[in-house]
């Protein structure tokens, strides 16, 4: 049965009215996936031993000094402060972190973590992109660390590339970081030829309107690269922006497609006896979002005994 990890401080953290990394994306997720047969955890607020595996502690030092009292401060053209950002921010990695020791216990075969804010275009010391803490990176590098793992995959399906969990992991032999995302579009990074410094990372750009079928072709390319590497955990960032109604970027997959990429996952995990770690990242139309999210769920639950 999946675990489903969340925590209230999620809706803490708020953003300027209009801004499309809102509250009620959290909403959406929640309400679409209630109905499921999930084991709910709180997601506990992160250890700083696990942010400063992979963000300078002068960037967090930073982080509490911009830290409204009311209202917001701005880090960077979209990426806000809230009085209650940084609580909810810490949430979503101690929820990772709980989620890989969860699964890494054989308490499940894997979990779902609905946070907010995102945390894919957090780099080591900025951030960006809506996102603060690097989130799923921090998982991965606790798994590592932490757990004494050897091989740890990050994938990420997020219409995005996740400049920031390209950056932490750029060095770690020990990640294979692999992404689908549109190209050119924001943050502007992820081009075919950045491969990391031991080769482990892989990049596909996809042309603007980019289809389910492209994005199928794809990820059976990403997930027998994933095979052959044989990670012993699989974490995934789930944005789903790359929906044709998503606001924010030019694919038009389908909520079958998301499916379809989920399962291909799962099956790989399987084959490769890895349980699997998801968490939320993008997806900025709320009625796309939370019928994704909830064909997502559904698969892991599915492929969980």
């Amino acid at each position: 049965m999946t675990l489903l990890f969340t925590h209230p401080s999620a809706h803490s953290h708020v953003t300027p009215p209009s801004h499309p990394e809102q509250v009620a994306r959290l909403d959406a997720v929640l309400n679409a996936l209630d109905g499921l047969d999930l084991t709910r955890r709180d997601a506990p607020e992160a250890d700083p031993a696990d942010i400063l595996r992979g963000h300078d502690p002068a960037y967090l030092a930073q982080l509490d000094r911009k830290t409204p009292d009311d209202g917001w401060s701005m880090l960077d053209a979209d990426t806000y402060l809230s009085p209650g950002s940084l609580t909810a921010a810490r949430h979503a990695v101690g929820g990772i972190c709980a989620a890989v020791d969860a699964v890494l216990a054989g308490e499940d075969a894997n979990a779902f973590l609905a946070m907010r804010p995102p945390g894919h275009h957090a780099e080591r010391a900025r951030a960006m992109g809506f996102c603060i803490f690097s989130t799923v990176a921090l998982g991965a590098l606790r798994a590592l660390d932490h757990h004494g793992l050897d091989r740890v995959a990050v994938l990420d399906f997020d219409v995005h590339h996740g400049n920031g969990t390209q950056d932490l992991l750029w060095d770690e032999r020990r990640a294979m970081f692999a992404s689908s995302h549109q190209f050119p579009l924001y943050p502007g990074t992820g081009a075919a030829s950045e491969r990391g410094a031991h080769g482990q990372i892989v990049n596909v750009p996809l042309a603007s309107g980019s289809d389910g079928a492209r994005a199928r072709e794809v990820w059976q390319g990403i997930c027998a690269r994933v095979l052959d590497w044989r990670p012993q955990l699989l974490l995934v960032s789930a944005g789903f922006d790359a929906h044709a109604d998503d606001p924010l970027a030019f694919l038009t997959w389908r909520e079958r497609d998301f499916a379809a990429i989920t399962r291909m996952i799962c099956d790989t995990a399987a084959a490769c006896s890895a349980p699997v770690v998801s968490a939320l990242e993008g997806g900025y139309d709320l009625a796309a979002l939370g019928r994704s999210a909830r064909a997502h769920v559904e698969v892991l639950k599915e492929t969980s005994p």
